[in-house]
């Protein structure tokens, strides 16, 4: 499969899955758009991407344009806004909505509403802003793709996380929806809920469950991944190589894929 001539936005671009999505992406000729709130991580993930496009270019084929940064806070329709405007120029056919928060590890007592109401707006309303934005020159094409990632933990309890499950399982019924307002027109929409994915904020939400329990780290990561059939946390790049496959099966629409290491609720 080869994604040369499209170009794939991605939120949460400045974040380690995101730019494993991106590199991976690049790697298959696509030119990316990376988007998020930060600057800096934007510049350093940029970097990385294109010596991913760097390896997927022949010397006939030249791509020295292959990835492209923007300032934007999704949650925020202005901002969203203001992207949409600055990308007129771009023909972007594949948005990976890839931006969200984890969100507390505490009771759902012990959650204050404005707690609650930051998770729904990266994980829900930024999919609903971005999709919003970029959907109409993709139904005037009759082309593109949407990727929603959600996680596996909308689909599963995780005790004290009910703002970051809540949220993932109202995703899911996003992309089941707007597959099936858009597929008809030519665009695809699927989520890929990944379990939990070894890297920073996994590693925060270790430390908070054992702050919470009275456990240590190493035993709340390990009770975290007995509960997978692998026994353990995915990979950043098995996530993103995911993303590409389900870029590579045209039928797929209304989709959601699990990629969680066979993680099951727990008894």
């Amino acid at each position: 499969m080869s994604l040369h001539g499209r170009t794939a936005l991605v939120t949460g671009g400045g974040g380690p899955l995101g730019r494993a999505f991106a590199r991976a992406l690049a790697a298959e000729g696509a030119r990316v758009v990376l988007v998020g709130r930060n600057q800096r991580a934007l510049k350093e993930a940029a970097e990385q991407v294109g010596e991913a496009a760097r390896t997927a270019v022949s010397d006939d084929d030249p791509a020295p344009d292959s990835v492209r940064t923007a300032v934007c806070d999704v949650s925020d329709p202005e901002s969203v806004r203001d992207l949409a405007v600055e990308l007129a120029d771009e023909n972007v056919s594949l948005l990976v909505n890839n931006a969200g928060v984890a969100g507390p590890v505490k009771p759902l007592v012990d959650i204050e509403p404005g707690e609650w109401d930051d998770v729904f707006a990266a994980n829900v309303r930024g999919v609903y802003l971005m999709c919003r934005a970029f959907l109409p020159p993709m139904i005037e094409a009759g082309r593109g793709d949407i990727v929603n990632v959600a996680s596996v933990s909308g689909k599963r309890p995780l005790l004290n996380r009910t703002p970051y499950t809540a949220s993932k399982m109202a995703l899911l019924g996003l992309t089941r929806t707007l597959a099936g307002e858009v597929g008809p027109l030519g665009v695809a929409v699927n989520s890929l809920s990944p379990g939990p994915v070894r890297g920073p904020r996994m590693d925060r939400n270790f430390r908070l469950t054992a702050e919470l329990t009275g456990c240590t780290v190493e035993e709340a990561e390990r009770d975290f991944a007995s509960r997978a059939a692998l026994g353990r946390l995915v990979e950043e790049h098995e996530v993103a190589q995911a993303l590409v496959a389900m870029l590579a099966m045209p039928g797929l629409c209304g989709a959601d894929i699990d990629l969680s290491a066979g993680m099951v609720a727990p008894a």
